[in-house]
């Protein structure tokens, strides 16, 4: 018998059971044409001589990776973690395994990336960036789209033939700004992100309608944009809108990790939470309810985010011609004590 360190060949489990390499080859593929005494005398030897089938030489056969992309602009955001562990779980049950890829939103590894489908050497992406979306679908790829089998989750345009998953944003955004407004806040601000992304503009559409709706002021200065959605961000935005003449008594940020951020920046201040300003954030990331003061949010439901994507690119991998719909999924507000 082989060492424990030396890889068991198709070959001696082939000899171990007494068939051919043929037979023990149809056998781990799970092909038919093999008598079922046949097949427990093979997977009585795989057990016995603990052989391990050669997955990366059987794809290069078939031409099939079993591999699945999943692109993020920034793997220390924990917004992204949860949909992550939600697209490998279906992946693992289909047989697929899934490699993070961090785009840092730049073209040339996107570009990189999407060039691993168009050789075949994955077998179809998940893309949760939202600069990747939108070069993907200014370019090429919206042309390629009935080819090149991936999905867009979170950012996504529906005008555009390409499988996507996300929440309604303007509606979830108007429901914090109601909220807030419920609350007896009538100087509301908004952080928001780079209006490139149509998820920061329909976040602010949402915002400015309930606004609009309740008949109240929306000033300028209120309103602040910013280029990177982490925490730094949100403080200098949430100090550089206190410091207006009339500040707001209340603050929706586009994304937990900015609103977190802005409760740093009212601890600076010596700003009282909720008593003198509230915080709602977007998201629900894990750590918004360890916060001081836990902090409310709008909840996406990033597990089955992810899991919807898998799901939906599976589709589009078992009927390359067939029509996959996007999917919206449910938000709710988690109303918490920053508001």
């Amino acid at each position: 018998m082989p060492s424990k360190n030396t890889p068991v060949s198709i070959a001696a489990v082939a000899m171990h059971a007494g068939v051919s390499v043929a037979t023990v080859s149809r056998v781990m593929n799970d092909l038919d044409g093999v008598r079922p005494v046949t097949r427990d005398k093979v997977l009585a030897s795989v057990t016995a001589l603990g052989y391990r089938m050669n997955h990366l030489a059987r794809n290069l056969r078939t031409a099939a990776s079993r591999l699945l992309l999943t692109m993020v602009p920034d793997v220390g955001n924990p917004f992204y973690s949860e949909i992550v562990r939600g697209i490998d779980s279906v992946a693992r049950e289909h047989g697929y395994f899934v490699m993070l890829c961090d785009t840092g939103a730049d073209e040339g590894r996107e570009s990189a990336y999407f060039d691993l489908l168009r050789t075949h050497r994955a077998d179809g992406a998940i893309c949760l960036d939202p600069d990747t979306v939108q070069h993907a679908l200014a370019n090429d790829l919206a042309h390629e789209s009935n080819v090149l089998p991936w999905v867009a989750c979170c950012e996504f345009d529906p005008a555009i033939a390409v499988p996507y998953v996300g929440v309604d944003n303007y509606r979830a955004a108007g429901d914090a700004v109601r909220h807030l407004i419920e609350r007896g806040h009538t100087r509301i601000g908004l952080i928001n992100s780079d209006q490139r992304y149509r998820y920061a503009r329909e976040r602010q559409r949402g915002y400015l309608d309930a606004m609009r709706a309740a008949g109240l002021p929306i000033h300028p200065e209120w309103r602040q944009l910013v280029e990177s959605l982490d925490y730094d961000a949100g403080k200098r935005a949430a100090l550089q809108m206190m410091a207006q003449p009339e500040a707001p008594s209340a603050i929706f940020a586009v994304s937990d990790t900015l609103a977190i951020g802005a409760l740093s920046a009212m601890r600076q201040l010596n700003k009282r939470v909720p008593e003198e300003v509230a915080v709602v954030g977007f998201d629900d990331i894990a750590i918004a309810a360890q916060t001081w003061p836990p902090l409310s949010t709008i909840a996406q439901p990033m597990r089955l985010l992810g899991e919807t994507a898998a799901q939906l690119l599976l589709q589009r991998l078992a009927d390359p011609e067939a029509t996959v719909q996007g999917v919206l999924l449910d938000h709710h507000l988690v109303q918490r004590e920053s508001s």
